[in-house]
C-alpha cells in the first residue's frame, strides 16, 4: 500500500499473514507464541526529512484498521523491528502497539544488527 500526504506518496506499507511465510513464522515464534491467523507488516517513509512528523504512526494505525476490516480471522498483528531503529519502534508505540519481547532475529537490512524488539496489538 502507498501512503499519501496531500496527494503526494510519502510511504510504503505491506502486510501479510505470518503463516504465508513459514520460515519467518518459525523465527518469530522463537520470541513469542504466534496465534493462528496472526499478521505482520513492514513499512517505510521514503524521504528522511519526513521522519519524526507523525506520518509513521498514522500509516501504521491506518494499516491496522485495514487489517481488522479486511482480515476478520486475524487475532493480532506482530511486528519485529530492529532495536537500533528507535524511530520505527517509537512509531509502533505511538500507533498503539506494545513491546512484548526482545531477542535476536535475522535483520531485513544487513547493516542492522540481530537485536530486535517484537511489538503486538490484538484485535480491538
Amino acid at each position: 500500500m502507498l501512503a499519501h500526504l496531500d496527494g503526494t506518496p510519502v510511504g510504503l506499507l505491506q502486510r501479510c499473514r505470518l503463516a504465508d511465510y513459514p520460515e519467518y513464522l518459525v523465527e518469530v515464534a522463537t520470541l513469542v507464541e504466534v496465534p493462528s491467523g496472526a499478521m505482520t507488516m513492514d513499512y517505510l517513509i521514503g524521504e528522511p526529512q519526513l521522519i519524526g512528523r507523525g506520518i509513521g504512526p498514522r500509516m501504521i494505525r491506518s494499516a491496522l484498521q485495514a487489517i481488522w476490516d479486511e482480515h476478520p480471522d486475524a487475532p493480532c498483528v506482530l511486528v519485529p523491528v530492529s532495536a537500533a531503529n528507535r524511530a520505527s519502534w517509537r512509531a509502533l508505540e505511538k500507533a498503539g502497539m506494545v513491546r512484548v519481547a526482545e531477542g535476536e532475529l535475522e535483520p531485513d537490512n544487513p547493516v542492522d544488527g540481530r537485536a530486535h524488539y517484537l511489538y503486538r496489538v490484538d484485535r480491538p
